[in-house]
């Protein structure tokens, strides 16, 4: 009779685990720390970070699992093999990023930003962010996505007496709990039809399902579709982006705009490539117009921000990350008519990996303008090369690297391997509609990039840059001109492994 208890290869694990660990060291000893003593949460949160990032060099050559089923050691609920680690090294380097950008938002905001809950909570997501990735049946899945989720709309409503940010994390609540909803209706359904959870058993049992249950089946797709549209901020479904990243805490808006997204496309990749490839003739024409109507409705929505209105910086940020989901739809949608759905879901996970790096780089910047100019307008940005020329240089280089623009070659070159995804897989139309929404990427992001370099409106406000902020833009500067220098690199380091 074999065993019901399992080994845990705490190896596998580490990378979330360390995440999650960091989190409760903060939140008790915050009870301990006197409050001249609370930056030091701070620094222990960076720590963690970087533990939890590093622990993922041990897991580079292996593709280990966990947590499987007795009998059957094929089928396992974790799995840490190269899609894993490179999702998560993503998630967690971005929220080490997001931790350094916090340290100093936290020292100019202390009064409003409680230090000990703001860390926890934030610990916490990353812990579920990195979980997703290595999920490999739905139950794991769902509860990632909501480790991950539920911590971030706290986040968002965290500053005391802040009535933007009050109703930011309002949007953000009922956008996110309504995607749960319709998501465990779908996965329940699927459950029913199936009777199974783990995803590679449920891609072989839904082929097969009793006649009187492919209703069932079919139901639950799509509902499990529309929900991790949800989480995406795919169109018509982002309503809730611009209010929620102009009304939460700037390092917070940076980590959902990456991170958040990370997360989304994770989950919909494993659900769509690994548990339904057999539903693909559903979820590729899906997921194809998902992708030409988000790309649209976040540029053109980019394209309308005002450069004097109020936190107009942020907004088109807001609009823009909209905009980058829709490209980063696309190869998910292309793996569903290629014969090659790894090397279709590498560009996805290539292009995250470019964005992830530039957006944060451009957060850091905002973040910095930010603390001389507290309503974050485009307009603030004029003359920045007058008096932080590095800053102003590294700001340009993020800003044409989003827009696909040489130096930016990183940022061309993703979307060029987005571009071959679509054309390889015989959707030339859905081409069109992004070179299209390239071409008005451009105007916005080339009138931002221009207003650096003009002569400033009277005296120009000095940006002292604080250490940590030094340190995130560095990181990303480096990253953005090491990768524009060698693209390829990026294509050899996404090779997914998921088949």
């Amino acid at each position: 009779m074999s065993s019901l208890v399992q080994s845990v290869d705490w190896l596998a694990i580490a990378p979330p685990t360390l995440a999650a660990v960091a989190g409760l060291v903060v939140l008790v000893t915050d009870l301990f720390v006197p409050e001249h003593r609370k930056p030091l949460l701070g620094w222990t949160a960076v720590a963690g970070l970087a533990a939890a990032t590093l622990m993922l060099l041990p897991l580079l050559d292996a593709d280990r699992s966990t947590f499987c089923l007795v009998g059957d050691t094929g089928v396992c609920s974790y799995t840490a093999d190269r899609f894993t680690l490179v999702i998560q090294f993503l998630v967690l380097g971005g929220a080490l990023l997001t931790a350094l950008l916090s340290v100093t938002a936290l020292g100019d905001d202390r009064r409003r930003l409680p230090d000990g809950e703001y860390w926890f909570l934030l610990l916490s997501s990353a812990a579920g962010a990195a979980l997703l990735p290595a999920a490999r049946d739905l139950a794991t899945l769902i509860v990632a996505l909501e480790v991950a989720s539920l911590p971030a709309f706290a986040l968002v409503g965290l500053r005391y007496g802040d009535r933007r940010s009050s109703e930011a994390a309002l949007k953000f609540f009922l956008s996110s709990v309504t995607a749960t909803a319709v998501s465990l209706m779908g996965v329940s359904f699927l459950y029913a039809a199936t009777g199974t959870l783990h995803l590679t058993r449920l891609a072989e049992r839904i082929q097969d399902v009793d006649g009187q249950l492919v209703t069932l089946a079919q139901t639950g797709v799509v509902l499990t579709l529309v929900g991790f549209a949800f989480k995406t901020a795919a169109a018509p479904f982002h309503f809730w982006v611009p209010d929620t990243y102009v009304g939460a805490p700037l390092p917070i808006a940076a980590y959902l705009s990456v991170i958040g997204k990370a997360v989304g496309f994770t989950g919909l990749i494993l659900v769509t490539v690994v548990a339904l490839p057999s539903y693909a003739d559903v979820w590729g024409p899906a997921l194809a117009a998902l992708a030409a109507l988000t790309m649209t409705v976040g540029n053109v929505g980019a394209l309308r921000q005002g450069l004097t209105r109020a936190y107009s910086a942020v907004r088109l940020l807001a609009w823009s990350s909209i905009g980058q989901a829709g490209f980063l739809l696309v190869p998910i949608a292309a793996a569903a008519y290629s014969d090659d759905a790894e090397r279709s879901i590498g560009s996805t996970v290539a292009y995250a990996l470019m964005y992830a790096a530039v957006n944060l780089g451009a957060f850091a910047v905002a973040a910095l303008v930010g603390r001389s100019h507290r309503l974050n307008r485009v307009a603030d940005y004029r003359g920045l090369y007058a008096t932080n020329p590095v800053t102003a240089l590294l700001m340009g280089f993020f800003l044409l690297c989003l827009a696909g623009l040489p130096p930016g070659i990183i940022g061309l070159f993703a979307k060029v391997t987005v571009f071959a995804a679509a054309v390889d897989a015989g959707l030339g139309w859905l081409a069109v509609v992004m070179a299209v929404n390239v071409v008005i990427a451009l105007v916005y992001y080339l009138k931002w990039t221009a207003l650096l370099f003009r002569a400033p409106d009277g005296t120009p406000a000095g940006h002292r840059v604080p250490a940590p902020l030094t340190a995130a833009l560095a990181v990303t500067g480096v990253l953005g001109i090491a990768l524009s220098g060698a693209p390829q690199l990026i294509l050899r380091f996404t090779g997914t492994g998921l088949f």
